[in-house]
């Protein structure tokens, strides 16, 4: 949310708020790993147990990585529209993988599963945008790029959200 607000504000000094979270997300998905490690070894949690500690390991790092992308949009100051959209929509489906997993919400899941071809829309709508802005003016090129590295984070943002959800569905019906 801050990367998106740094973003939509053009402030770059956001971006100083947005890397201490990304060193606390390193903390706590340390954290998380040994907290289930140690449920692994000494509980040996079994069935649906065992699903929903090997769905925590799993989600961990594509949180993490959600983080770490979050953080290279917060440098990468630019702005169009798409990107604001995109940014919002990415915002709901993250958070919405993570209430899945926290409701074990089957068809929540599911509905980021499927909200993921909006995403997807967005970054052709802002590749289709950027090429329009080289061709009107190539000295934007740089400028372009920028904005394309962002869209492209905000869409494995996506996907990552999309994981997060794949790994819900797995840890409530045991399917994969």
């Amino acid at each position: 949310s801050l990367a998106a607000k740094a973003l939509k504000e053009g402030n770059p000094g956001i971006r100083w708020e947005v890397e201490p979270l990304d060193n606390s997300l390193d903390d706590l998905e340390r954290n998380v790993e040994s907290l289930c490690l140690k449920l692994l070894l000494q509980q040996q949690p079994v069935a649906r147990d065992l699903r929903q500690v090997s769905t925590a390991l799993k989600m961990i790092t594509d949180i993490k990585r959600i983080g770490d992308q979050a953080s290279d949009v917060a440098e990468i100051i630019g702005f169009c529209e798409y990107l604001d959209q995109m940014a919002t929509a990415t915002i709901k489906m993250v958070t919405e993988s993570i209430d899945s997993f926290v409701k074990s919400d089957l068809n929540l899941a599911n509905s980021i599963i499927e909200y993921d071809d909006v995403v997807d829309e967005y970054f052709n709508k802002v590749k289709i945008f950027l090429i329009d802005l080289i061709a009107k003016n190539p000295k934007d090129g740089e400028y372009a790029l920028d904005l394309l590295m962002i869209a492209k984070y905000f869409e494995r943002i996506g996907d990552h959200a999309v994981n997060v959800a794949k790994w819900v569905v797995f840890s409530v019906t045991g399917n994969h």
